[in-house]
């Protein structure tokens, strides 16, 4: 009989989540913390858990679910310790990404009402018996609306609302994106409609007709434009008690997917052999410098459904098209050609971004967003970086690192046709499995196709990502990769792994690069043969690797690469 299918990819509503078994990772012992405040705000790059999140607070404090709660919430942290505010308010829930950018005020606030006043009317028809005899005056206006209901709680002895508004932010980043600046300005500013909305809810708050106002966004953009009209926002985002509210830490991480090899995997795959694969595709978020490294709850649920529905097989492809970060982003934030090749330069050459601490935690209005001071804070909040120490970001995993060396090539016109390449991997594939044609092939058609100033620039950080990016994209159903892995005796350039149940499972292939300058053209190719060291420190890795997977067939190389004008390849 087939294995009902568990995994909860897709699936945003708590109690479908729970009452049909699928696995849920437990945030609820972060409720505690949530009740220290009234109007807070947490931010997550896309697609993180936001919307199970408030899902999962929408149930816990609905008034009307008070009879589900030892169904919904058995086995979990609140389950065994609720709150004196379970069940406890009158939940009114609004998801903005339903909101749209028009290109004129008068539309945006008609889909605004068109999206929110049905919300709220639904509000006063599921707590029907505390608004016996009330009436809207008029239905049109989602701010009238709420004024009314929150003109009739006082002196009446019922429930408080709750408000949850998910993606606060989304169609104000279309705004952004869009480059509509000036309409984004009369938006945020004002009394439009959507800034008179924030106000009424700051006036509820104010005057203690509302209990709570949880946003959850992605950027602090928004909320800090709208200054007076919401300025009591609580950010939470980077406050150390809310780090790991979203997304999986290791245990998590780990737990998930000893479930998931037990429920759908096979006898090919061991638990280190996938921990290695996951970790380098889809750990590495850092939201403190000193935190605990994150997994992207999404991107994790998608392989982990995938390698159930393939019978525990790995996916050929590791990263979700739904999830690919738009890199227009970079475009947009840095304004010209110039500006974007550089933040493209030092994230995928020097591997990194120096950032101040002090613009982390200090007011982020639309001005600021677009500032060149500020162009690691706002990747850092979009998702398209990560902390990698107290003044530095880089790259969280390979899954991003894939997709800005993409963004690279098409940024700096590099002809990446497959017919380059396609028949030097053919070939790997099928018998010759020499990985020296494969580096060669690499160093002529796309090292050698590049504009002749980047070579002013490049280094071995790059050339192990951009062989990278062109080999994963060949060999991503035969093997798996990781850039710089924590070894006892160092960090390796690149390791490619055969992937279980294929023909190349426990086949490792180990390769350190080393760099020359144009200049130093003269003394590469004087080498006749790989110098002792650079032996010696491949065979170390090799090794190391070896005594944690000791039925790995290991292979070592050591290739010299002297800008677009020589490539030398060893196996050792």
């Amino acid at each position: 009989m087939e294995t009902k299918m568990t995994i909860p990819y897709g699936i945003a509503d708590f109690a479908r989540l729970r009452d049909e078994g699928y696995y849920y990772v437990d945030k609820t012992q972060f409720i505690p913390y949530l009740e220290r405040y009234s109007a807070p705000v947490f931010l997550r790059p896309r697609r993180f858990g936001k919307s199970l999140h408030v899902s999962m607070l929408s149930y816990y404090y609905d008034v009307n679910t008070v009879d589900r709660f030892d169904a919904l919430f058995a086995g979990t942290y609140i389950g065994n310790a609720p709150t004196s505010r379970k069940n406890q308010y009158m939940v009114l829930r609004l998801n903005f990404s339903r909101l749209v950018v028009s290109d004129s005020m008068e539309k945006m606030e008609a889909h605004f009402n068109e999206v929110v006043c049905p919300a709220l009317r639904n509000f006063v028809y599921r707590y029907e018996r505390f608004f016996e005899g009330f009436k809207f005056d008029s239905e049109t206006s989602a701010t009238n609306m709420l004024s009314n209901i929150l003109s009739w709680i006082p002196g009446r002895k019922m429930p408080l609302p709750y408000i949850l508004i998910d993606e606060y932010d989304n169609f104000t980043n279309q705004m952004l994106t869009a480059s509509k600046s000036t309409l984004y300005e009369t938006v945020t500013g004002g009394d439009s409609f959507f800034r008179t909305f924030f106000k009424t809810i700051k006036s509820g708050l104010d005057e203690g007709v509302i209990n709570t106002c949880f946003c959850t966004g992605v950027l602090p953009v928004t909320v800090d434009d709208l200054t007076s009209g919401y300025n009591l926002a609580e950010f939470l985002t980077l406050k150390p008690d809310f780090i790991e509210m979203l997304g999986f830490n290791h245990d998590e991480a780990a737990a998930y997917l000893r479930y998931v090899m037990k429920q759908y995997g096979n006898d090919k795959t061991s638990f280190e052999e996938l921990w290695t694969l996951i970790l380098n595709n889809y750990d590495g978020y850092r939201f403190q410098p000193e935190g605990r490294p994150l997994f992207n709850s999404t991107m994790l649920t998608y392989f982990f459904k995938n390698f159930a529905e393939l019978h525990g097989r790995v996916p050929n492809e590791m990263t979700d098209n739904n999830l690919r970060t738009d890199t227009d982003w970079i475009r947009r934030l840095t304004r010209n050609q110039k500006n974007t090749q550089a933040m493209l330069d030092k994230l995928l050459i020097d591997d990194e971004l120096t950032y101040s601490q002090l613009n982390l935690l200090s007011q982020f209005d639309r001005h600021t967003f677009f500032s060149a001071n500020f162009y690691p804070v706002s990747l850092f909040y979009l998702g398209m970086t990560t902390l990698k120490n107290q003044s530095k970001m880089s790259l969280p995993n390979l899954s991003m690192r894939s997709i800005y060396m993409r963004h690279y090539n098409i940024v700096n016109r590099v002809n990446t046709d497959d017919n380059q390449y396609q028949s030097a991997y053919d070939a790997f594939k099928e018998g010759d499995d020499r990985l020296e044609p494969l580096v060669e092939n690499y160093f002529q058609a796309y090292l050698q196709s590049l504009p002749a100033q980047v070579f002013d620039k490049v280094n071995e950080n790059f050339v192990r990502c951009s062989f990278f990016g062109l080999a994963s994209h060949f060999l991503s159903s035969c093997y798996s990769f990781a850039i710089e892995p924590n070894l006892p005796s160092g960090r390796p350039d690149l390791v490619l792994t055969g992937l279980p149940d294929t023909d190349y499972h426990n086949d490792c292939r180990v390769l350190e690069f080393k760099y020359f300058k144009k200049r130093d053209l003269d003394k590469a190719e004087s080498y006749t043969a790989p110098r002792a060291e650079d032996i010696a420190q491949v065979k170390a890795y090799a090794a190391d690797i070896n005594r944690q997977f000791t039925n790995y067939r290991m292979r070592t190389y050591v290739v010299y690469i002297a800008a677009n004008k020589w490539c030398r390849v060893w196996e050792v």
